[in-house]
């Protein structure tokens, strides 16, 4: 794995950076690894289903459930 040295970032950058790390519970290094990944994926992998596969994957890991909204807007229309 390669190492990257990022000169004269600006101290509002860096701040910022922190708190999106503190918010994702990673430490920066993390962070920023995880925003290069992101930025360095091709638009396929990022294709809505990709994104829409992650975000449920995500909720599962968190054990947290959502209702099928398309049951409940059918429901709301027969009322």
């Amino acid at each position: 794995m390669a190492d990257l040295l990022v000169r004269h970032v600006p101290e509002p950058v860096v701040r910022s950076l922190k708190r999106r790390a503190a918010r994702h519970r990673r430490s920066l290094q993390k962070e920023l690894t995880s925003i290069l990944e992101s930025a360095a994926e091709d638009s396929a992998a990022r294709s809505p289903a990709r994104v829409a596969a992650a975000i449920r994957t995500h909720l599962a890991q968190t054990g947290r459930t959502f209702s099928d909204s398309a049951r409940l807007v059918r429901e709301d229309r027969q009322r």
